[in-house]
């Protein structure tokens, strides 16, 4: 039997940028992190504490500084196709279909058009898009955009999925749509997910562990593993689920008074 794919570890891993005047500014501390295959994941912390600088690194977007990134023992030196990254800004081409949208992360895979067509047409399906593959993205509503961000990400099958606040710019109850299809589509692919996150109730809802962080220079501070059985109630939070959140909380409001 083959070990499940996906497992991600960043080692030791930080950056450090230079400001426009040419200072150099330590934006993510040393911060280890191990994600197991097939595991859920949020990252939750302050604004610039270095959580997307973190996701880019594991992306292969942003070089670090020290330590090293790897994807099932494999070093990360430039962006991986097993390594699916899904932005708040849906990046859609809008000359493109939603259908069109899907098929271009199929191009470099060397498929054949009836191949990619039938799998983007699956991949939209899958994600309630059935019958809007020949819509422009300028006739799409947020939610539907964002949806076809998801499926163009998921059509190649990536083992790892990362998300930086995919859902921020969503109205309430959209969110919530998008976060139950999300755990759905998770639940079915089994991808190790990175989720990225201001939204505390969010981080509880969706992950079964929540890193908390510390202002800039970024690190973790705390660890929280979150035990509540899925499907999670959307009415209130359990007594264990109220606990973490205070606990988060006090973490971010502590790192924010330092």
């Amino acid at each position: 039997m083959t070990n499940p794919s996906g497992a991600v570890d960043l080692q030791s891993v930080s950056a450090r940028f230079r400001d426009r005047k040419g200072t150099e500014r330590l934006a993510l501390a040393p911060t280890s992190l191990r994600l197991e295959p097939g595991s859920f994941t949020a990252l939750v912390g302050p604004s610039g504490c270095g959580k997307s600088t973190l996701l880019n690194i594991l992306a292969g977007f942003v070089a670090p500084s020290e330590g090293r990134a790897l994807v099932d023992g494999q070093l990360v030196n430039g962006p991986d196709p097993n390594v699916g990254v899904v932005f708040q800004q849906f990046a859609l081409f809008p000359w493109l279909t939603a259908r069109g949208n899907v098929e271009f992360s199929l191009k470099r895979l060397g498929l054949p058009r009836d191949q990619r067509r039938a799998r983007a047409l699956a991949a939209l399906e899958e994600v309630g898009l059935s019958g809007r593959g020949e819509d422009y993205p300028g006739r799409l509503s947020g939610g539907m955009k964002q949806r076809v961000a998801l499926a163009r990400t998921l059509v190649a099958s990536p083992d790892v999925l990362l998300m930086d606040e995919p859902f921020g710019a969503l109205d309430a109850i959209t969110r919530v749509a998008m976060q139950r299809l999300l755990l759905q589509v998770w639940q079915h692919h089994r991808p190790t997910v990175l989720f990225v996150t201001h939204d505390i109730d969010e981080a509880l809802f969706l992950a079964d562990r929540v890193h908390v962080m510390s202002h800039s220079p970024g690190r973790i501070v705390e660890t929280i593993d979150v035990d509540d059985p899925r499907p999670r109630p959307l009415e209130g939070p359990s007594r264990a689920a109220a606990a973490a959140r205070g606990r988060i909380l006090e973490l971010l409001l502590a790192t924010h008074l330092d």
